[in-house]
């Protein structure tokens, strides 16, 4: 057991290192004053004070705003859905929503070409319409989430009791079915907000600027501000995966406090 516990402390510190240098590196080389030598905080600054990062960054954060809320509004309600009315069709809307994990993002970009053109029609030039095309390439991963979530409660019960006792649909679905799957919705925002905060293919192809494209810019001139930049897009997914991870523990300490423990009568089977 002990040799057990040395070898687990071991691979764990491996894999810290292998993962904490890259990190530690981009810090360095962040902070460091690249004219007169020594440590600067000046490209921290300029993910402030520089107009266009700036911009780009507040861009990225609400692609990942738009893109979580219309994600779950439209994949919560169409799972429930098809597990209470329509079980034949489940396959069918897996097969949909991992199709675009097989599809290239250049395919992709091309396929939507001719439908963006409605879409700017109707919405305008915005950076911000980029939200559908983000939606179809978070499916796959906030499918499974959620699919995961659903498939650890007994669905049709819930939605039964709530319906008997005079809930409609909306306050089923708000009240009865999403707090029982929240873990499942957090994982899939939080995976999803990862996913647009570190998209640049379909961007760059499509013209727009978000983050990832005007780091990319910015580095062919300003090495240490895109250091900085990509460096804090990291350390922001971590953040929300470590949040995840303390918000699912959390639930499920409470669930087996809340949970009553089987008493004994004393007898015999």
């Amino acid at each position: 057991m002990k040799a057990g516990r040395i070898g687990r402390v071991l691979l764990l510190a491996l894999f810290g290192m292998f993962f904490l240098f890259p990190l530690y590196a981009m810090a360095d080389f962040s902070t460091r004053n690249l004219i007169s030598g020594g440590r600067t905080l000046q490209a921290w600054k300029n993910l402030v004070q520089n107009e266009m990062l700036y911009q780009a960054i507040i861009i990225s954060l609400l692609l990942a705003v738009f893109t979580v809320v219309l994600m779950l509004a439209i994949l919560v309600p169409t799972m429930i859905w098809v597990r209470l009315r329509a079980p034949w069709a489940r396959r069918l809307v897996e097969f949909l929503c991992l199709l675009p994990l097989t599809i290239p993002a250049l395919v992709i970009v091309v396929g939507l070409r001719n439908v963006y053109l409605w879409v700017v029609y109707f919405f305008g030039e915005s950076a911000l319409t980029l939200t559908f095309v983000y939606v179809v390439l978070v499916l796959p991963f906030a499918y499974r989430s959620i699919d995961a979530a659903l498939s650890s409660i007994d669905l049709k019960t819930l939605a039964e009791a709530a319906r008997s006792l005079g809930a409609g649909w909306t306050t089923t679905i708000l009240r009865v079915v999403v707090p029982n799957i929240w873990s499942g919705l957090l994982s899939a925002a939080f995976i999803s907000i990862a996913v647009v905060l570190g998209e640049y293919t379909v961007a760059s192809l499509s013209g727009y600027q978000n983050l990832q494209v005007v780091i990319v810019a910015i580095g062919k001139s300003d090495g240490p501000t895109s250091v900085a930049a990509s460096l804090a897009t990291l350390v922001f997914g971590f953040v929300l995966l470590l949040i995840l991870s303390l918000v699912t523990r959390g639930r499920r300490h409470n669930a087996a406090i809340v949970a009553p423990a089987p008493v004994s009568t004393g007898k015999g089977p």
